[in-house]
């Protein structure tokens, strides 16, 4: 089932997608609000169900939060509740965006299934999810955005949120490498349409899910000091959709304040 929550502001912005929208302190609600205080009108999704079995658990009003956020920064608004396990969610999800705020020029890869497993206890039902929601559900979300697209060459934008874990948490790693190669591939099988395709890295980045003592293990091993925030990586989405960043493309980006280095 798809449901939206709309508010409106003004006209003339570029419209971006933004998957895995679910809390106000994730990762893809800190690129919502960065993309709108850069002048674009933002739609978002979110499951809340996924939130629900979760340790974090549901965040009452966060998607109307968010929205909230967004247009005071200007931006048109509309958000879609969507079970991106589902392989008709996302003709559904650029239908009531199309519908609400018009074409989409840049899409955001943001939204996951995490859920830590390793070899010998992952279970299928678990496998299968994770790669219907982090790999199919970005490469039919890339092709619904490539389908309808009608913008200027150059101005379109394709970006996905990866991760480079995978020791204790298999199926997440593993489809996240998945989900590196679709949107890899993008940048050149949309090359006609003036697309640029780009997965960025984030790096740990602590928006409720650590332990104490994950996040003192982690904070030692950043050579800055601290963790990533939500807004270090929307800063880099950001130069990405930007004029400025059209020239990058087909790249693996690690934004992670040398976590990995």
């Amino acid at each position: 089932m798809t449901t939206a929550r709309e508010t409106a502001s003004g006209p003339g912005r570029p419209v971006a997608l933004v998957t895995g929208v679910g809390r106000t302190v994730g990762i893809g609600a800190g690129i919502a609000r960065g993309l709108a205080g850069a002048g674009w009108d933002i739609a978002f999704t979110y499951w809340t169900p996924y939130d629900a079995r979760m340790s974090w658990g549901v965040e009452a009003g966060a998607a109307d939060t968010v929205a909230a956020a967004l247009a005071e920064l200007g931006a048109r608004t509309v958000a879609v509740e969507a079970d991106l396990a589902d392989p008709g969610a996302p003709e559904r999800v650029f239908d009531e965006v199309e519908g609400a705020l018009g074409g989409v020029t840049a899409l955001v890869v943001s939204h996951c299934e995490s859920v830590d497993s390793g070899l010998l206890d992952t279970s299928v039902e678990s496998f299968d999810r994770h790669f219907a929601v982090n790999a199919r559900a970005t490469w039919l979300l890339i092709r619904e955005y490539a389908r309808r697209f009608r913008g200027s060459p150059g101005t379109g934008r394709v970006i996905g949120l990866t991760s480079d874990h995978t020791v204790g948490n298999l199926p997440y790693g593993a489809s996240k490498g998945a989900l590196d190669r679709i949107v890899l591939a993008a940048a050149h099988e949309l090359a006609h349409l003036g697309i640029t395709a780009n997965v960025i890295n984030p790096g740990p980045v602590d928006t409720g899910w650590m332990s104490d003592g994950v996040r003192d293990e982690l904070l030692g091993r950043t050579p800055l000091g601290r963790l990533g925030t939500p807004r270090d990586a929307a800063h880099l989405v950001g130069f990405l959709c930007s004029p400025q960043g059209q020239w990058i493309n087909g790249q693996l980006l690690k934004s992670d304040g040398g976590f990995a280095g």
